[in-house]
């Protein structure tokens, strides 16, 4: 089997406060597959958005729902609230991908019991973690889902 095709969530309009993390956790996912969504991660994008396109919000929406149709998993940075990855994560259990999403319990909130109570043991995995734990969490999640890689 190829490597996966990932799509990456983490908040941009929601707060770019975990965008080193998300910088990290991209390049970390990289080892698995490619990041369909790694602009995620830039520095240039801020809380603003991306730069506005011809198309606007109608294409980054349309964009990003074909990034996550083509993929073959979602992991979800989930720790700032943010609409928007509340929004992918509802699409990609729709259309039943495999989805790991991550939340760091000591930001002092508590996750969204739709984001935690979807967690089935099977396609969806909720981790609580810590930044130094990303790379043996992505380890053992892919090593467990994608035995072939």
């Amino acid at each position: 089997m190829a490597k996966p095709s990932i799509y990456f969530c983490g908040s941009i309009r929601g707060g770019r406060e975990d965008r080193a993390l998300y910088q990290r956790i991209i390049q970390e996912l990289k080892r698995y597959g490619p990041v369909l969504t790694e602009h995620i991660g830039l520095p240039e994008i801020t809380d603003a958005g991306e730069d506005a396109t011809e198309g606007g919000d109608k294409f980054i929406h349309d964009r990003d729902v074909e990034w996550l149709q083509r993929a073959d998993v979602v992991v979800a940075e989930v720790t700032q609230p943010s609409l928007g990855v509340g929004y992918e994560i509802g699409r990609a259990v729709a259309m039943n991908k495999k989805i790991l999403c991550l939340f760091r319990p000591s930001c002092g909130r508590v996750l969204s019991a739709m984001i935690r109570g979807a967690q089935n043991g099977r396609s969806m995995l909720v981790r609580d973690y810590e930044p130094q734990e990303v790379n043996v969490i992505l380890s053992e999640y892919f090593t467990v889902t994608f035995p072939s890689l």
